[in-house]
């Protein structure tokens, strides 16, 4: 397994500090940030430096109840051809729900949601991960996500989980230190408990992240300092393996370049920390592969329930396409509630379900001010008071950049902004974006449709 060494997330907004700052072996790009044939320069410049650059990826949605979209596979592979990337990685979550498998709308999350931790979702998983290491040119890393909720009935716990994952596909793991911390807070679950029941020879590099607290809940912002509580787990981790990577994630509120650097050093001292005491405990055991330890696992293991789902043919398709089924109405219960203001399903923590559902309308509104920024430069500070009460009725079904369309769309045809230049601005806006020939009827399109209607007529 390739050595990685000490990492960042690049980003445009500290583009030039991570071009000068000393140490960095490889960088994380956002994999749906970056077009092939017109990759940043500053992204060009650290490849051709010999800097490793990593594609990963946001929207697979591996975990869901759906096969992995092609055309979302085959992005995923440019994107790694492109910057000539040794692996890719994604997300152990589903980002979207509904559609064929339910016969009901399609819904989308805007964020990464977690999957319950059952057999159904495991043999639908492996499914999707299948499918996804025969579509990408290179080794695909899978990472575990932070949650603000829990699933009633779950059957194993995340280390375990992970553990079958990997013996069953041989795919790597992404493991975030930031994540099993969240994990702690929310849900109660033992970092060190996590990592004992981890296959650390699958481990392809690690994450670290900060966040912040709020009325107990944990939420991994991506835009504070790395705490200490996730550095001690970071610790944990060194004193078990030699991670092959440890990458510092920023998102938002980027701090000036020294501030980084202190982060990056903090890391460091963390991995060697735990370096000295794996060398105390005698344990000097490096990652190797873990197609070859899943192979040896699996001529040792028995033949039992699993076996089907694993062998992808007769009736191991039957029984993932019944997974498929049953995970998809959970999933889309789950969604629908988040949303769509449905009844939250038995069994969830309504609390945290009412605290999931804020975060990802929260998250949607940053989202539509980065792709859209002309629409909080036009509506001000009511922009985001406009947005989350927008949110709250109007579930998002088509990605971000449609999302800020019909929000837009929904204020004109309200008659709002009240300001009259605001409300010119908006409506020149959305008619220069909203085109003259929607391609289709649906209720999105029909909305648009009647928009322009009123809009063309004052």
């Amino acid at each position: 397994m390739q050595r990685l060494g000490t990492g960042i997330g690049w980003r445009p907004e500290i583009a030039d500090a991570v071009e000068a700052m000393p140490g960095i072996d490889w960088v994380e790009v956002v994999a749906e940030n970056v077009c092939p044939g017109h990759l940043p320069e500053s992204l060009l410049r650290l490849r051709e430096r010999g800097v490793t650059v990593v594609p990963h990826g946001v929207s697979l949605g591996l975990g869901g109840a759906d096969r992995p979209d092609e055309a979302r596979l085959t992005a995923l592979a440019e994107r790694a051809e492109a910057l000539r990337a040794p692996l890719v990685t994604e997300h152990i979550a589903f980002v979207r729900a509904g559609g064929a498998l339910t016969a009901s709308p399609r819904l989308e999350a805007g964020h990464l949601l977690p999957v319950p931790r059952t057999r159904d979702a495991l043999d639908v998983l492996c499914a999707n991960v299948r499918i996804a290491q025969a579509a990408l040119p290179v080794p695909l890393a899978v990472e575990n996500i932070a949650a603000l909720f829990s699933w009633p009935g779950e059957e194993m716990t995340e280390g375990q989980f992970l553990y079958e994952l990997a013996d069953r596909t041989g795919v790597r793991l992404l493991i975030d230190v930031a994540n099993l911390h969240t994990n702690h807070v929310n849900r109660g679950e033992d970092p060190a408990k996590a990592l004992a029941e981890l296959p650390l020879e699958a481990i392809a590099y690690v994450h670290v992240a900060g966040g912040f607290e709020r009325d107990g809940v944990w939420h991994d912002s991506h835009a504070h300092p790395v705490p200490g509580p996730v550095l001690d787990i970071l610790t944990d981790l060194a004193s078990r393996v030699s991670p092959p990577g440890v990458l510092l994630e920023r998102d938002e509120n980027f701090p000036e370049p020294d501030e980084l650097r202190r982060e990056l050093d903090a890391v460091a001292r963390a991995v060697a920390e735990g370096a000295e005491q794996r060398e105390a405990d005698g344990n000097r055991a490096e990652p190797v592969s873990p197609a070859g330890t899943a192979a040896a696992r699996a001529e040792d293991a028995d033949t039992g329930a699993d076996a089907p789902a694993a062998g992808g043919a007769g009736s191991g398709d039957a029984a993932v396409a019944g997974a498929r089924q049953r995970l998809a109405l959970e999933q889309t219960a789950v969604l629908s509630s988040l949303v769509a203001g449905t009844p939250v399903p038995e069994g969830f923590d309504r609390t945290r379900m009412a605290v999931q559902a804020r975060a990802l309308a929260a998250k949607r509104a940053d989202v539509v001010a980065k792709v859209a920024p002309e629409l909080p430069g036009i509506l001000g500070d009511g922009y985001r008071p406009a947005f989350l009460a927008y949110a709250q009725s109007q579930p998002m079904t088509g990605g971000h950049r449609k999302d800020a369309l019909d929000f837009a769309g929904r204020l004109l045809l309200a008659g709002r902004p009240e300001e009259p230049r605001a409300r010119r601005e908006l409506r020149e806006w959305w008619l220069e974006r909203s085109g003259p020939k929607p391609r289709s009827r649906r209720p999105t399109v029909r909305l648009a449709r009647a928009t322009r209607r009123v809009l063309l007529r004052r």
